[in-house]
């Protein structure tokens, strides 16, 4: 379990280091902004959002998912209020930001997934 955690904190610490450098709004500075910034992220992805997903589920329904999207600014937000030399300047930077985080950590899980897999097929 302990090394599930350490892999999500380093999968959302690439992802904000590879939004850094797409996005000239994204300042983060110093390893300790990555790390807590990925905390931060982390914690806000695991336990506040379902949360409000499940408090503000009508208005997502009724704006098609938009306001989900909205969540997402939201927890990036939060992690940039929390995190020392980490801030994100923009709307639209924050839903990029959001969105590498998504690609990055989807990548990540659909590449650990095989190699998984590929190690029982070899048992």
């Amino acid at each position: 379990m302990l090394a599930r955690l350490l892999v999500a904190l380093a999968v959302n610490a690439l992802a904000l280091w590879v939004a850094r450098g797409l996005f000239s709004g994204v300042h983060i500075h110093g390893a300790a902004a990555y790390i807590i910034g990925a905390a931060v992220l982390g914690f806000a992805n695991a336990v506040l959002k379902p949360l409000l997903a499940i408090l503000t589920l009508p208005l997502i329904v009724v704006t098609f998912g938009f306001f989900y999207l909205i969540i997402n600014v939201a927890m990036i937000a939060l992690a940039a209020a929390i995190a020392p030399n980490f801030s994100v300047h923009g709307f639209w930077t924050y839903v990029g930001v959001v969105v590498i985080v998504w690609l990055v950590n989807w990548a990540v899980s659909t590449f650990i997934e095989r190699t998984a897999r590929g190690r029982r097929r070899l048992l």
